[in-house]
């Protein structure tokens, strides 16, 4: 018998495998980025499929199996797609993006999800140049926590997207997006 984990996540992606089934790329509080197979999520009616939609955030039941994670559950906590105007729906679409490209495989750093969480959480109550200022942080720290960038990270940890935080990265912007530019340059990707 497989041991079930339960843990908060964050569905990054979803693509088909077969007829009904689905690949489903997690970035959960507790394993990090994970990538598990969901059988029957593309039938009509399929009881986890609301809790599985690309910026939802579930807490999800998975089983670790010789082939990898399988889901066995999900419940639907909230519906970032749908909380997100659509100028934030696209800043966090980019930034689950930029870590899909990144992180092959599995990634167990569960700081990826704190940054991420924090990033879409503030960006509802923010304009558009705020925006820009929490996703460029947001970048930033990721690519410092995927071992990418070195530098000093304006804020006190990975949970600050504090107006005194964005204000540092909006005046030191140049600056910040060189740096992501290097990082990005140094993955070789």
């Amino acid at each position: 018998m497989r041991h079930k984990y339960t843990t908060a996540a964050l569905v990054l992606a979803r693509f088909p495998l077969s007829e009904a089934s689905s690949l489903v790329t997690l970035l959960t509080a507790d394993f990090g980025v994970i990538r598990a197979r969901s059988q029957g999520l593309r039938k009509p009616g399929a009881k986890m499929s609301a809790g599985l939609q690309t910026l939802a955030e579930s807490d999800v039941t998975l089983l670790k199996g010789k082939e990898g994670w399988r889901m066995a559950g999900s419940v639907l906590a909230r519906d970032w797609a749908h909380v997100l105007p659509k100028d934030a729906r696209t800043r966090a679409g980019r930034v689950a993006e930029l870590m899909l490209r990144f992180v092959h495989g599995e990634a167990t750093d569960a700081t990826l999800f704190t940054i991420y969480t924090n990033f879409i959480t503030v960006l509802p109550t923010l304009s558009e140049v705020e925006q820009d200022a929490a996703e460029c942080l947001a970048v930033l720290r990721i690519l410092r926590t995927l071992g990418l960038d070195a530098g000093v990270i304006p804020g006190e940890g990975d949970e600050d997207y504090s107006e005194a935080t964005r204000a540092v990265v909006r005046a030191e912007r140049t600056d910040i997006i060189s740096r992501i530019n290097r990082g990005i340059g140094a993955s070789g990707l």
